[in-house]
């Protein structure tokens, strides 16, 4: 079945339909959830939230542009809404923001550290970031999106960064330990 005839019993609410649309799609949207949740249990419930959006609005697609691109976009605003309710910002001067360089050495960083780094940070850092960082969106863009103001975004990415940088530069500090049989 193409992906065109599954959107279209999605839409008829097809039980079957979005079963399939869930299997093609679950794994690649669980993985925006861990990167906007701060733990597992969390992602999960994101995704099921973000599902039930997706089967609910689906009729809202009109086929211009990406399904994938379309259903990314509503798992990102369904894991944000959790934190919109939420004051999670602290709005800081301007003036006092430092952008700050995280060197990463590939050999000895690796991606799941990363992510469970990113994971750790707290929700305004993690979110300013992951949407700045790996999603590419602008300060702008993440001002809105966050209800937020583009200096309030630009100085939780910083602090953000700072963490993270300060996180990798233990981690580096710290003996490897080998095992020895």
């Amino acid at each position: 079945m193409s992906l065109d005839q599954l959107i279209k019993k999605c839409k008829k609410q097809d039980a079957k339909a979005q079963e399939q649309l869930y299997r093609l799609y679950g794994s690649k949207l669980f993985s925006i959830c861990l990167k906007y949740s701060n733990n597992y249990a969390n992602a999960e419930d994101t995704l099921q939230d973000a599902f039930i959006t997706i089967f609910a609005k689906i009729s809202q697609y009109k086929g211009q542009g990406s399904f994938e691109g379309w259903i990314k976009r509503v798992t990102i605003n369904t894991a944000l809404q959790k934190y919109r309710k939420q004051k999670v910002f602290e709005i800081i001067n301007e003036e006092q923001i430092e952008e700050v360089a995280i060197e990463i050495d590939e050999d000895n960083v690796s991606l799941d550290y990363l992510l469970q780094i990113i994971q750790q940070l707290p929700d305004r850092y993690r979110l300013v970031f992951n949407l700045y960082v790996l999603d590419g969106y602008s300060h702008k863009e993440v001002a809105e999106m966050l209800d937020i103001s583009v200096g309030t975004s630009k100085s939780n990415l910083a602090r953000a960064r700072y963490i993270l940088k300060e996180k990798i530069e233990s981690n580096k500090e710290q003996p490897v330990q080998s095992i020895e049989g």
